[in-house]
């Protein structure tokens, strides 16, 4: 798989990774073998680069991330902190990093983790000195070996991407979230911040398996969050409407490349953007896996399938969300 830097890590990782959130839980249930299964096929497929976080299951996502990463070698593993407690600025602070990042390295079996992200934490934060003063105590500790941010907005990581040692900046990116391209992978590329790619599928909506008619468990978030009543609604769909988001799948249906799924397509037009380290797709078994890893493999897309992306983000996507992330 092809490799690219990750940023002020200084490490190489594959351009297609693996997001474990879906392993701990708001995805409906998963069991344990399954979710080694997942993990360990990814592993095997040529995967270099795992996220994960410390609310993913409440720990029960790093702590299967953990089981693998004792079997293998050269893996880079991201987790995030920050989510299990209430969302005031203050909470963040160095005394509550390292209770967390105690946690989170009980949990991975590591005395030093590869990269921990604040996990979405409020806008204020990006902008506090102390956090990030906090943040280099940890590196200087030798508990983690580089830290990044996890953003909701373009705004937030413009304003991370200016601090020194920012290694990386997780943002939503895929074909219904196009804003990044316009301020944040120049800045990204320009600083030498690496770009970590999530939610790429829009919740599963860029796969193409879904219609009018399905329907989701009480216990997946695409169906207790689809309004932004637990969490960030750009979290779950990428905050598109679902039926405009259907619509905007039965556009790009007939540009895919020859022999490839939608899910690949999408993948593939994360990873010709510039500036992008790392894509994050999420899976529950093995076919998964297999599927996201092959999007690696695809040949770049033509300036007639980018531009078909384009359009179609114009014309259905574009109203509804440019302005709110």
């Amino acid at each position: 798989m092809e490799t690219r830097r990750l940023g002020r890590t200084g490490r190489d990782v594959g351009v297609v990774g693996l997001g474990a959130w879906q392993l701990g839980a708001d995805w409906g249930s998963v069991d344990e073998s399954d979710a080694l299964a997942v993990l360990r096929t990814a592993v095997e497929g040529g995967v270099t680069f795992i996220d994960t976080a410390d609310v993913y299951g409440d720990g029960r996502s790093e702590r299967l991330v953990g089981q693998v990463l004792k079997e293998h070698d050269a893996l880079t593993v991201a987790t995030k902190m920050g989510r299990r407690v209430e969302q005031v600025p203050a909470n963040y602070n160095l005394e509550a990093f390292r209770a967390w990042n105690d946690r989170s390295r009980a949990n991975l079996g590591v005395d030093t983790i590869d990269l921990v992200q604040l996990h979405c934490p409020p806008t204020p934060v990006y902008s506090t000195d102390a956090v990030f003063d906090a943040l280099d105590e940890l590196v200087a500790e030798g508990r983690i070996a580089s830290y990044g941010v996890s953003v909701e907005t373009c705004a937030e990581a413009l304003t991370a991407i200016a601090r020194p040692n920012v290694a990386s900046v997780q943002i939503i990116l895929n074909a219904f979230r196009l804003k990044p391209l316009d301020e944040v992978l120049p800045a990204a590329r320009e600083a030498g911040v690496g770009i970590i790619a999530r939610v790429p599928l829009a919740s599963g909506l860029l796969s193409g398996k879904y219609d009018e008619n399905t329907v989701f468990g009480a216990d997946d978030h695409r169906t207790y969050n689809r309004h932004g009543e637990s969490f960030d609604v750009g979290e779950t769909f990428s905050g598109v409407d679902f039926g405009t988001g259907l619509e905007a799948v039965r556009r790009l249906m007939p540009w895919l490349p020859a022999g490839a799924t939608m899910a690949q397509f999408a993948l593939r037009w994360i990873l010709d953007q510039s500036g992008v380290t790392v894509v994050i797709p999420g899976a529950r078994n093995p076919g998964q896996v297999a599927g996201n890893l092959a999007a690696a493999e695809l040949s770049p897309l033509s300036t007639d399938q980018l531009a078909a992306v384009q359009q179609t983000y114009d014309d259905l996507i574009r109203p509804q969300i440019h302005g709110r992330w």
